[in-house]
């Protein structure tokens, strides 16, 4: 389990991230919703540990990871992936290997430095690829792929890190419907095969209630709902982003995985690549 004791972030005179409690048990997939400058992103970054809590704790599996430093804060980021909207992949290299640089943290640097890898590794790395239907492009330069793709081999990096939780800041936010939809399919197929914890920054309404089973609702750094997405209703999504952020929040142009067509809850992220734009 992942929980957080009154995590509090704050930068100069300006609170972040204000007071926050919350557990999330193993396997459960998390959508934290909430406007521009709620928090989001500097919470998840706290959970992984790119910056520092000011105050409270965060543990997993009863070991306060806040304190961590050295090789076990490294393996802490190894066992907690992490996804970005921009992708963060090195666009001169190919495919596979950004997919193998997400095992950086347990190799040597001369290794690394001469981008060697064993055969078994490589052999994983398409494996992976082949499971979010991007396998064709393994040889490719990554500056060559799609934003969608290049968010898939993202997910594949962290997948190669074999870890416990994958936290994902804004995964779609750049995608256009049919990537985000693709992408969102992905995190949800990974989380429910492999039981890995997930917890996803999104914008829209839609997208956190088809593909999470809880979602977080967060307003000025704190936490102003947590409930399942029969519970999302439009007075809880006022509570949320306020009445003049409404609007967005139940825009289907911005940041959305809605397509105009019934939603498939179980149709694989590979068959979704095939679906007309």
């Amino acid at each position: 389990m992942l929980q957080l004791d009154k995590v509090t972030r704050r930068f100069g005179t300006k609170v972040a991230v204000d007071n926050v409690t919350i557990e999330v048990p193993e396997g459960q997939m998390v959508g934290v919703i909430g406007a521009s400058g709620a928090g989001k992103s500097t919470l998840l970054r706290m959970i992984n540990r790119l910056i520092d809590t000011t105050e409270g704790e965060i543990a997993f599996a009863g070991t306060n990871v806040s304190t961590l430093k050295g090789q076990k804060l490294r393996n802490w980021q190894r066992d907690c992936a992490m996804i970005f909207q921009q992708f963060n992949l090195v666009q001169r290299l190919d495919v596979v290997s950004n997919v193998l640089h997400g095992m950086l943290n347990g190799r040597s640097t001369l290794a690394t430095v001469f981008n060697v890898w064993p055969r078994q590794d490589i052999e994983r790395a398409v494996e992976i690829l082949e499971r979010l239907g991007v396998a064709e492009n393994a040889a490719k330069r990554a500056e060559a792929l799609s934003g969608g793709q290049q968010q898939r081999v993202a997910i594949a990096r962290a997948l190669m890190q074999q870890p416990k939780v994958i936290l994902a800041d804004e995964p779609i936010a750049s995608l256009d419907p049919r990537n985000a939809q693709i992408v969102m399919q992905a995190l949800r197929d990974i989380n429910r095969d492999d039981g890995i914890t997930v917890i996803t920054n999104l914008h829209t309404l839609d997208t956190a209630r088809t593909y999470c089973e809880r979602i977080i609702g967060m307003q000025a750094g704190k936490v102003v709902f947590d409930g399942g997405p029969d519970e999302l209703t439009e007075a809880a999504a006022r509570d949320i982003y306020g009445a003049d952020g409404l609007a967005e929040a139940f825009s289907e142009a911005t940041t959305s995985t809605s397509l105009g067509l019934p939603q498939r809850p179980r149709k694989p992220a590979s068959e979704l690549e095939a679906m007309p734009a």
